[in-house]
């Protein structure tokens, strides 16, 4: 009896305990307390989504640490009381909806005296509804953050600071439109208008999952979009918003707020970590080396070596040559990110099959292009296996060179067979005009075969399970662009076709010289083009650099058709009763330059010019960030030739995405990923040819990227 009360009271003493003041979000998404940003960032690599309801505004955010003094959100807005457009035939009771971009950079960290200060920028690149400018300071006393800020823009509006003119205008002669048809950002207004000072406190209760938080707003709602849209003003009766916030645990929190002294809000938050995603494989055990010298003239059974090296080191379809005391394997790595384990597995087969060779061979391949060869010293490998020296590494045994494949005939081949798979496919918008979200699910089946060690014949079937794009409207664009429908024709391809030949093509691949990679295809390319192509990618082994063209000739598909092409540039639209363009044969292609920076860990960059589908020219520039866990968040944009007005809505191309390994969350290794990607706007404007097989992927294991091992601990 008396141990159990001594428990209990430990217990209740703990969970009484001041817990430690963590970051949380506030209303637009990001770091901040309730409708004013805070000077704090969240832990690198924490991944927030997060929603906010109130009776003016829904808002919709992801936000992202991308480095420890940066944060990044995307954010939606939609207001109840106003429709997307005046033409119901066009978007029907979709609510308007907003889109923007924030960035935070830290310039300070907390010090004894110093507080934690951040820069934001708000709405980047939007319509101008909420963008703003502001200097936020945070500095921690025990269970209490206190920030004070200094703001422009929807932020500073109510001109505490300095008015501009705010007698005679309500938005402080600041222009809180937008350019052209939005997307632009607009440098100009940077730090002008309104200036105002903000203040808040956040309080960590001693009860853990509760914490409270009281600000004075920067914004006095005069020029709010939501009042100046529908003439109902956003009266603010107080300038202090109160907030609780209920916290679930590390993964997901409530928040509740009463706001402007006469709005309750309502929120919550769903976060994790990339650079703390780690998955404990469930694998089999390793061989041990089993040292009998005298097996060393034993025949050996190399159909079960083959099995042996696919399902325990994951190489596939490997060609075996012996040679004296050598053993080289040419073979798919279709498992291991990390290929020390490969390595490591595939070195300890070898030695218990071939207890006399002195050197082992991998040469890695993907679709039979040749990308790296490791040499596994035997003698070495077996003493850092059994533990013969202090620090024992595989790697102390492994080098990797320049691959050079045997052009004799191979001991062993694995015979050529047919490879298939299926998998699920999900495509996706958000923020569109018909409706918020557009999607379409379904089932992708593949399968090929190679002709010979070059030449590969594939293809790949989609059938639809899922989708609401027969709400997709987007006909002849009602801003008056006229671009060829290389890309917004995509509801007659997803909902109006159910089962669709996505690809069928030829393909030819070879490595022409020692830092070259070719390819050229013919057939079926993607879901809406078909035609000829070609690439060539230079890149040199652990090399932080690679350059690469690609050439196509490309027709757009007939959705009518499964295997039929437009013959007509003009076409006429029946349902609709408009007329539309479409793409009856163009070049397209690019000079692409990629670049992993040696100085900048864990970035990429590509950057490419070329010319589009619609036959528009300019660049994509491609930047991703991956985290220790190996998750890569991405963001593109292509800026063409093409004016604001001649794009349309949303102005240049631009996305984001997220690739996530498998392995990362699965029991077992894989070397798959998947992929979730965000356009805004489907549109024409800077839109690439869809191709199934990039040498610059495909070349991954010269320089990882793709494979980079994790190194979550």
């Amino acid at each position: 009896m008396v141990s159990g009360i001594a428990i209990s009271a430990t217990a209740h003493s703990d969970e009484l305990s001041t817990p430690k003041l963590t970051p949380s979000q506030y209303d637009f998404g990001g770091v901040g307390l309730i409708q004013m940003p805070t000077g704090r960032m969240a832990a690198e690599g924490e991944y927030n989504v997060s929603a906010t309801f109130n009776e003016d505004y829904y808002h919709a955010a992801m936000s992202l640490q991308l480095f420890p003094w940066l944060e990044t959100t995307i954010r939606y807005t939609q207001v109840p009381d106003v429709l997307y457009s005046n033409d119901p035939s066009f978007s029907g009771d979709t609510y308007y909806t907003d889109k923007g971009i924030d960035v935070k950079l830290r310039l300070l960290e907390e010090s004894y005296w110093i507080p934690e200060t951040s820069i934001g920028i708000r709405d980047i690149g939007g319509t101008g509804l909420f963008d703003s400018e502001y200097i936020a300071m945070t500095k921690g006393f025990g269970p209490f953050d206190a920030t004070v800020g200094f703001a422009w823009g929807y932020i500073g509006n109510r001109g505490n600071f300095s008015d501009s003119n705010k007698a005679t205008s309500v938005d402080c002669n600041r222009n809180t439109g937008y350019k052209g048809t939005g997307g632009d950002v607009d440098f100009e207004r940077w730090f002008k208008g309104c200036s105002a000072v903000f203040a808040g406190i956040e309080y960590q209760t001693p009860w853990a999952p509760l914490r409270l938080k009281v600000e004075y707003d920067g914004n006095d709602y005069q020029s709010d979009f939501a009042a100046l849209r529908t003439g109902n003003e956003l009266t603010q009766s107080s300038p202090f918003n109160f907030g609780l916030l209920y916290r679930v645990s590390n993964w997901g929190d409530f928040r509740l707020s009463y706001e402007r002294g006469n709005t309750v809000t309502l929120g919550f938050s769903l976060s994790t970590n990339f650079n703390d995603l780690k998955s404990n494989w469930r694998e089999p055990p390793k061989q041990t080396i089993k040292d009998k010298p005298d097996l060393a003239d034993r025949k050996v059974d190399l159909p079960e070596l083959n099995k042996q090296l696919a399902f325990d080191a994951g190489y596939k379809g490997a060609k075996i040559y012996i040679k004296n005391d050598e053993v080289t394997v040419v073979a798919t790595q279709s498992k291991y990110r990390d290929r020390k384990h490969a390595h490591d597995r595939a070195g300890r087969i070898l030695a218990n099959q071939f207890p006399q060779a002195s050197t082992f061979k991998i040469i890695e391949q993907v679709g039979h292009l040749p990308t790296t060869e490791t040499h596994i010293d035997a003698k070495q490998f077996k003493s850092a296996v059994q533990h013969e020296y202090i620090g024992a590494n595989i790697e102390d045994s492994t080098t990797i060179v320049e691959p050079v494949v045997p052009t004799e005939m191979p001991d062993w081949e694995t015979p050529e067979q047919w490879n298939y798979g299926f998998a699920p496919k999900l495509a996706q918008s958000f923020g569109g005009s018909e409706n918020f979200y557009l999607f379409n699910f379904g089932i992708n089946g593949s399968a090929g075969r190679w002709l010979t060690d070059n030449i590969e014949i594939s293809s790949s079937i989609y059938i639809n399970l899922f989708d609401n794009y027969d709400e997709f409207k987007y006909e002849t664009p009602p801003d008056g662009t006229d671009l060829k429908r290389v890309r917004t024709l995509v509801r007659q391809y997803v909902s109006d076709t159910p089962v669709r030949v996505d690809n069928l093509q030829l393909t030819w691949l070879d490595k022409l010289s020692e830092n070259i990679y070719a390819q050229a295809y013919v057939g079926y390319l993607e879901m809406m083009f078909g035609g000829v192509g070609a690439e060539v990618l230079y890149r040199p082994m652990s090399s932080e650099w690679a350059f690469g063209i690609d050439a196509n000739y490309v027709k757009q598909r007939d959705p009518d058709n499964m295997f039929g092409f437009f013959e007509n540039e003009i076409n006429y639209d029946a349902d609709s009763g408009r007329y539309y363009h479409a793409q009856t044969g163009a070049f397209t292609g690019h000079a692409s330059v990629y670049y992993q920076p040696n100085w900048f860990e864990d970035v990429l960059l590509k950057v490419s010019y070329g010319q589009y589908l619609a036959e528009d020219r300019g660049f994509t520039v491609d930047f991703s960030k991956q985290f220790d866990s190996g998750v890569i968040v991405g963001a593109f944009a292509s800026k063409t030739d093409l004016s604001a007005e001649e794009f349309g809505e949303g102005s240049f191309t631009k996305g984001f995405y997220i690739s996530i390994p498998f392995d990362a969350i699965l029991p077992t290794a894989v070397s798959n990923r998947g992929s979730l990607a965000w356009q805004p706007l489907t549109r024409d404007g800077g839109q690439k040819l869809g191709r199934k097989f990039e040498l610059y992927g495909g070349t991954d294991a010269r320089a990882p990227w793709l494979n980079k091992p994790s190194t979550v601990k």
